[in-house]
């Protein structure tokens, strides 16, 4: 492991010291360190005026707003969701306005559910649609004779990928 064996003499003496060599290159060091405290120092200040201010952004307003109860986007029932899927496919038929029905709650405005609103946004018919193209991918893998647990788990990772972005 840290050397060759002598094949000239019966006993097998190791030699010490390793195969390999480093070389140490002063000049390479200087630069890589060089950049390092470059973009620790310079980019860095840069990065945290940036990222710092949108951080807290999202953090106090979008996040508390918005994705404070994901409850309130599941709440759907059978007509919200025919009616939300032909508002989907066929838009020109839809005959209301396009503005989500707002209640004054204590001095706050506050957005209906989906069940009251068909303008409000919801979560489960993009969940439904991902479940039923999980089950077709697994039947159509299935008809091929294709399916596997990994074929279907690297459909699973796709599709959310996509749905993600």
């Amino acid at each position: 492991m840290y050397g060759k064996s002598s094949s000239s003499s019966n006993t097998n003496t190791m030699l010490p010291g390793p195969l390999t060599s480093k070389r140490i290159n002063p000049i390479g060091n200087v630069f890589i360190e060089a950049g390092n405290n470059l973009v620790k120092n310079e980019f860095g200040a840069y990065g945290k005026k940036i990222f710092g201010s949108s951080s807290s952004f999202l953090q106090s307003n979008y996040v508390s707003r918005h994705l404070s109860n994901p409850q309130y986007y599941l709440e759907v029932n059978d007509d919200y969701v025919k009616n939300k899927i032909k508002m989907i496919l066929f838009p020109f038929l839809h005959k209301g306005h396009w503005i989500r029905t707002t209640d004054m709650v204590g001095g706050e405005i506050l957005y209906k559910p989906p069940y009251c609103d068909i303008n409000a946004p919801d979560l489960y018919i993009p969940m439904m649609a991902f479940g039923t193209c999980m089950v077709l991918a697994g039947f159509f893998l299935g008809i091929n004779g294709n399916f596997s647990p990994e074929a279907l788990g690297v459909h699973f990772t796709t599709a959310l990928l996509c749905w993600i972005l």
